[in-house]
């Protein structure tokens, strides 16, 4: 792919692991940019804006290169599961989901300022988690760090211990949809 010089707007060691997996060669900018909920907005919308926030702050910036900004939140009837205040917080959250089906979008913009050029789109991926007790809840979250973590978990943190199954993009769950990314980012070099 030839692309200008690729900026990964954010701090998530996950994001940017993900991001290795396609052939493109990029610098990590973290964008830090208020997360906005307007009730009015639904799921997909919040993240697509909350990304393109992210991603114009570090444009701003760097405006000859190609931003790639993302927001990835866990949804439980179209209300954010944002990242836990607390450790208590985190245990509500996942006993909230418990036994129900919940949806992790990721918002993605890639902007090119001194271009005028952007693309911004989201994936959605529909998650089950298993009926969890009150151990099984404990006992999982001593195992990761949930308090970085939309809805208080990671899929790749021992997610076979409370999710049951998925429908959708894995990698998506984890932060970034690279079977998206991947077509997107060649659709913008071929241009």
């Amino acid at each position: 792919m030839k692309l200008p010089p690729l900026i990964l707007a954010s701090a998530s060691p996950r994001r940017a692991e993900l991001l290795k997996l396609l052939p493109v060669k990029f610098q990590v900018l973290p964008g830090h940019a208020d997360e906005v909920a307007h009730e009015h907005l639904s799921p997909l919308e919040v993240c697509q804006l909350n990304a393109h926030r992210k991603a114009r702050a570090v444009a701003k910036k760097i405006p000859d290169a190609l931003v790639l900004a993302a927001d990835t939140l866990v949804f439980l009837d179209n209300e954010i599961l944002g990242k836990p205040r607390t450790l208590a917080d985190a245990r509500r959250m996942i006993a909230r989901l418990q036994g129900r089906h919940h949806q992790v979008v990721t918002g993605v913009c890639m902007m090119h300022l001194r271009r005028h050029r952007e693309r911004i789109f989201a994936v959605s991926t529909d998650v089950l988690f298993h009926p969890l007790n009150a151990r099984q809840i404990r006992d999982y979250l001593a195992s990761i760090q949930p308090l970085d973590k939309a809805g208080a978990y990671a899929i790749q943190d021992s997610g076979e211990k409370i999710i049951s199954e998925i429908s959708g993009s894995y990698s998506n769950v984890v932060g970034l949809p690279v079977e998206k990314l991947r077509e997107e980012l060649a659709a913008w070099s071929e241009d």
